[in-house]
């Protein structure tokens, strides 16, 4: 199966292709595409079409299509510290993206029929580990590979695995001999007959399993009657202590950079208190012939209540801001206030406050205006040099710090 995606030139075009189609999902599937170039495990001299969406073979070695793998991995769902077997490993392309996502404390490996696949799948991983920069981004679990025929893996030293795959078809007959390979919720992708299927272990007797998409794979060749050698997977050992140091030391120098490139703001000032002022705006409403007012030259007395039209709110507003020299038409919360000087009697005021707004911020200050962040560092350079530079700053010996570098020159 094949060419469902447009060729690229580069690895990234091929990773954006595959994006694009929806094959790749995830980020941290995105971010091992790129970090391995498919076209270092092609032959010399067959690489042109390394980032087309075929599959390859020459002699044993074979490469599925992009879109595949793309598939696989998602569908593995991998995760830090998890253990990975990939049956017919071929080149190591597969276990190398897996071994990036699973880390230094996870499990990565591979079996393979034939011992020229399996030489050349180690050539290819150490001439990663020599020239990949990837290893500066990433904590490494190296896969090991083992020659022999998958499906005759030694019953004396069973081992179960969270995620399994296999890159054959595989017969009917073999289907419950690889999900015994399975951890409790653990998760086997595989071909059987044309379809490729994702298959999770729920229980000890349970299995659940689900289609994903219609494939064409060569079938697993069956063992030999008269072979009786086994396949003795490697033994889990723990991490060395030194390895452990190793990936510590650098997951946190890895953080300090990362931190580094952040863009750094100035801390922001806090915001300005709001002086909270309620306004009143007072109509006096006087319903009393003596309390009108009267205009120059008006000797007559008034035939009707004077009151100030709400027109003239922006002349009330003023009136309200000025001093007040008398208590005569005010009242507080809306209870009227006597006239002192004639004994609590005088002009009577039906109604002399009514609220016609209140607003708390219109007083306030203008915030001030926010400061410009500090240029950040330059994003353009490369990782691998800065964590060059944070390593050689160690106050270490130079060769711890070689070491730190997985020996490579610093």
């Amino acid at each position: 199966m094949g060419g469902a995606v447009s060729a690229g030139r580069t690895n990234d075009e091929l990773v954006d292709n595959l994006m694009e189609a929806k094959y790749i999902k995830s980020p941290s599937v995105e971010k091992v595409f790129r970090a391995v170039d498919r076209a270092s495990y092609y032959a010399e001299g067959h690489r042109e079409g390394a980032y087309r969406d075929l599959a390859w073979r020459h002699g044993n070695l074979h490469l599925s299509a992009p879109c595949i793998y793309a598939e696989v991995m998602e569908t593995l769902r991998l995760a830090q510290g998890q253990s990975f077997l990939n049956l017919g490993s071929g080149t190591g392309y597969l276990s190398t993206m897996a071994g990036l996502i699973i880390g230094p404390n996870g499990v990565n490996h591979g079996v393979e029929l034939f011992s020229n696949v399996v030489d050349y799948a180690n050539e290819r991983l150490q001439d990663f580990m020599a020239h990949s920069p990837a290893l500066s981004e990433f904590e490494f679990c190296q896969p090991q590979f083992v020659v022999g025929n998958c499906l005759r893996l030694d019953p004396a030293s069973p081992r179960r695995y969270d995620r399994v795959y296999c890159g054959a078809s595989c017969p009917p007959e073999h289907q419950d001999y690889m999900k015994r390979l399975l951890n409790l919720n653990g998760i086997l992708v595989m071909p059987v007959n044309d379809q490729l299927y994702q298959i999770t272990r729920l229980s000890e007797t349970e299995w659940k399993s689900e289609t994903l998409l219609p494939v064409s794979f060569a079938s697993l060749i069956p063992p030999n009657t008269s072979e009786v050698e086994l396949v003795r997977l490697p033994a889990p050992q723990p991490l060395p202590l030194v390895c452990v140091c190793r990936s510590t030391i650098r997951v946190l120098l890895r953080a300090s950079i990362k931190r580094e490139a952040q863009p750094r703001q100035r801390p922001e000032p806090p915001a300005p208190k709001k002086n909270k002022r309620l306004h009143h705006y007072i109509i006096p409403i006087f319903e009393e012939e003596s309390a009108r007012i009267p205009e120059d030259g008006d000797d007559e007395a008034p035939q009707a209540p004077f009151v100030f039209p709400l027109c003239r709110l922006p002349l009330i507003q003023h009136l309200a801001s000025q001093p007040s020299t008398s208590q005569e038409n005010i009242s507080v919360e809306g209870q009227p206030q006597p006239d002192p000087s004639n004994g609590g009697g005088g002009t009577t005021v039906s109604s002399v406050l009514k609220r016609l707004a209140s607003d708390s911020d219109s007083d306030t200050s203008d915030t001030e205006k926010e400061e410009e962040p500090l240029p950040s560092p330059a994003q353009t350079e490369d990782f691998s040099s800065l964590l060059r530079d944070k390593i050689r700053l160690l106050p270490i010996p130079h060769t711890l710090k070689v070491f730190l570098n997985y020996d490579h020159s610093l």
